[in-house]
Order: structure tokens, then sequence, then C-alpha cells
């Protein structure tokens, strides 16, 4: 364990920025293209530690999503000249796209990570089975989310924003805290996932991750990376990474803790402009841009 790195004071007259990281969901038709062109290499080598083009089978789970998204935020961050920021975040599997870009973790350590990360995760939810998410939007989704999930035996996966919280756990459950919701005037879609994530039921995934883990080279970041698991800088690299699997992602949190911390700029730099989406609906008065 080490101490989080002091933010840094911005230079240039810029207002201090939080670099931001995607997660699965935010693929996108034009990735490859855009690996292809910026990071060709990481792309050889993705197919390399996979066993075949992630692009080609990004549809058929995690196995393949989280590896293929991942080139696709690196080389989004390329694209822009590989920008430090003040700060950085990352969604999920976007955590060890944004380590890398902190010099954290090593690339090719990352990478064979995020390979095994997404191959562990969907196998544990086939084992699991019956695992689902349901997604719950509009206005009081954050507030009304926790008591709905525990009354019918599920987890907050993803706190995203003040309008949409995604819930985890039984799939068989799900009908009904779906209709709760929808009498509170909330908006419930059940996604279409292979597992359970960020929940208990991916416990399964963990030993493997965690000898993963130790294997890998460490180092302090050098800018302020804020974890998604506890919505403060990094401490323990290695546990809060191995504690995502099954941890909620607390990105609303995430983002007002890197607006305490004076990031007054956020630049998204991977597929997609989710991220820049849930903070427009997190944060006001602060500058979005996307890659």
């Amino acid at each position: 364990m080490y101490p989080p790195t002091l933010a840094r004071v911005p230079c240039g007259g810029m207002p201090p920025s939080a670099i931001l990281f995607p997660g699965q969901g935010s693929q996108t038709d034009d990735m490859r293209v855009m690996v292809e062109r910026f990071r060709p290499e990481l792309l050889q080598a993705a197919v390399q530690v996979v066993g075949e083009d992630p692009f080609a089978r990004i549809g058929d789970g995690t196995r393949f999503a989280q590896p293929a998204i991942f080139c696709a935020s690196l080389a989004g961050w390329e694209a822009l000249g590989r920008p430090e920021g003040d700060f950085m975040a990352g969604h999920s599997l976007g955590e060890l796209a944004a380590l890398v870009a902190a010099s954290s973790l090593r690339e090719h350590d990352a990478l064979e990570l995020v390979a095994l990360r997404g191959r562990l995760m969907q196998e544990a939810g086939e084992r699991a089975g019956d695992g689902g998410m349901l997604a719950l939007m509009g206005r009081g989704a954050a507030e009304r989310a926790p008591e709905l999930a525990r009354a019918r035996g599920l987890t907050v996966a993803n706190d995203n924003a003040p309008q949409q919280v995604v819930l985890s756990g039984p799939r068989t459950a799900l009908p009904d805290a779906a209709a709760a919701a929808s009498e509170l005037g909330l908006r419930p879609m059940e996604l279409e996932v292979t597992g359970a994530f960020h929940s208990p039921m991916m416990a399964s995934a963990a030993p493997a991750f965690d000898g993963a883990l130790e294997r890998v080279e460490v180092s302090p970041p050098t800018v302020t990376v804020v974890s998604a698991v506890t919505a403060q800088p990094f401490d323990d690299v290695r546990l809060r990474l191995l504690e995502a699997l099954t941890r909620p992602v607390r990105w609303r949190e995430t983002m007002l803790a890197l607006q305490a911390l004076g990031a007054e700029r956020f630049i998204e730099v991977g597929p997609g402009r989710v991220l820049s989406g849930l903070a427009k609906r997190t944060l006001a008065d602060v500058e979005l841009v996307h890659a």
C-alpha cells in the first residue's frame, strides 16, 4: 500500500482536468478502426492475448468486450496526445486503462488482466446461473434503488448518476423489482448481460484474478486516480481491482469526489459518450470534453 498521489497544480492556465476511461457498454462500431489507426501494435497484442480478434466477437460477452474496450480507450487517449490531466478515473474495467495512463500498471500486464477479468466474469456468470441486471432510470433512482434492491435480494451494482442506477442479482427477482420501480415512477430496463456483475454472484472469479494481480508489478500512480470502488484516490491498487469484481461501481460518488478535489474539466477518452452523459447528469458548472 502507498499514500495517494497528491494532485498536481495545472499548468498553462488550463482548469484542472480529469481524464475518464469508460467501461463495458460504451462500445461503438468504429472502435477497431481507431485502434488500428492509433495503436496497431496494441491490437496485435490483444489478438495474441485473447487468442482471436476480440472486436470480431464483441457481442459474445465480457470475454471479448472488455479487452476490445480497453484497447479502444487507450487508442482514444493516444489520439488526444496522451493527456496526463490532474486526475483520472475509470468506470469498472476502465480503471485498468486509467492505471496504465497513470503509469501504475504496465500496458501489457493490464491487457492480460483485462482479458482474464473478462473471461473470469463471463465464466462466473455462467457458473452461478440465473444472474441478471436491471437498470433503473428517472428522477430519484439513486435514492430509491438501495431499498428496492434490499427487499428483493439484489445488489446496487452501478450507481451511475442521480437518475441512473443498475441492480444486479438473481434474474428471477428482476421482474418484481421492475414492477416496484415502475410504481415509483422509474423506468426499468433489463440488460442483456451474461451474469450478475458487481455482485456476490461474481465471487468465483476472485481467486484466479487475485493470483494474477499478485504477479504484476504495481507502481504509485503519477497522478491522482480515484477508485470507483471507494470513491477515493487509489490506496491499494491490487485490492481495489479485486474488490471491483463483487462490489458496486460508485460512479456518481466518484464524479463528485473528482469535483471536490478540484476537477473542473472532464475529458472522456474512450469509445462512446456514456461517461460524458453521466457527468452531465451529476455535476454542475464543469466543462465536458470527448475525444
